[in-house]
């Protein structure tokens, strides 16, 4: 079982917790659609990343009856 060498007393126990907060998120508009989205990723709401369609929608996709 680990028993302690010396106790850590609570300053340097804060201090090293310090870099331990969260950050709020960076958000970007998307040049597409105007929306707000995180940097360098692909748009939700539209899919298009850096000017060009990457995932297509499912409003925009045509289905066949039979393939549901």
């Amino acid at each position: 079982m680990a028993v302690q060498q010396n106790r850590v007393t609570r300053s340097r126990r804060n201090m090293r917790r310090a870099h331990d907060a969260l950050v709020a998120a960076n958000p970007n508009e998307c040049p597409n659609c105007g929306e707000l989205k995180r940097p360098h990723h692909v748009c939700p709401s539209c899919g298009y990343y850096n000017d060009r369609e990457v995932v297509a929608q499912t409003g925009d996709i045509e289905l066949e009856d039979d393939a549901a």
